[in-house]
């Protein structure tokens, strides 16, 4: 039986892939896709938040919760289609974007697990300030994420959503009792630690697309 060898060039590429966190193999969209839309309507209803604070917008009930849900059912359309691309591009190769996209994965596990828990207690306890406690959880979740990435790609922006995150997450803890400054700072985060990194990743993951060949 032939034994199928390697080159040493083609074991020196794959190692260089694994070190450098090269983007051989098809990119994956969802990740980038998730974090710039989730940044950009997630900030989008912070800045509503705060026009109905200083009375700029006064809309009836049902059209506050309409614009609410519209929010939340866009990015779900959004990530559904970029789950549909990410598909027939096939999955990710390289192990540095395995790992990546596992470390991303957990901390939204997580995610779901503080939702439930903060959102059982405010509406045991009637007290909307244990459920302002959930953000600065997700901040502080996303800034152990970031730095496992920053680790494994050594890319300066990462490093620096990792910190932002952290500092996020401790400034939303402290301000809980303070509405009008949280929602100013949870809106800045939103949009530079959310939507920034997720518009780097996703204009990454679109070139490395576009630099692959096509296959018949």
């Amino acid at each position: 039986m032939p034994k199928t060898r390697t080159t040493p060039e083609a074991d020196l590429a794959f190692l260089r892939s694994i070190v450098e966190g090269g983007n051989t193999g098809k990119a994956t969209l969802t990740l980038g896709v998730a974090y710039l839309a989730g940044g950009l309507l997630y900030g989008l209803q912070c800045l509503f938040h705060i026009g109905q604070m200083v009375g700029l917008i006064r809309w009836p009930d049902l059209a506050n919760l309409t614009f609410l849900v519209g929010v939340t059912v866009a990015f779900l359309i959004v990530l559904a289609w970029a789950i549909l691309e990410d598909r027939k591009a096939g999955t990710a190769g390289p192990i540095v974007t395995r790992t990546l996209n596992a470390a991303f994965s957990g901390s939204g596990m997580a995610n779901l697990a503080i939702i439930i828990v903060f959102g059982i207690g405010a509406a045991r306890d009637r007290d909307f300030a244990i459920w302002l406690y959930y953000p600065a959880m997700i901040f502080a979740l996303q800034a152990a994420a970031w730095y496992v990435a920053w680790n494994l790609r050594r890319k300066g922006w990462m490093l620096a959503t990792s910190v932002g995150g952290w500092l996020t997450a401790v400034g939303l803890g402290v301000l809980v009792r303070d509405p009008p400054v949280y929602l100013l700072v949870c809106t800045a985060a939103l949009f530079l630690l959310f939507a920034g990194p997720g518009w780097i990743m996703t204009r990454a993951a679109v070139r490395a697309r576009s630099a692959e060949p096509a296959v018949d």
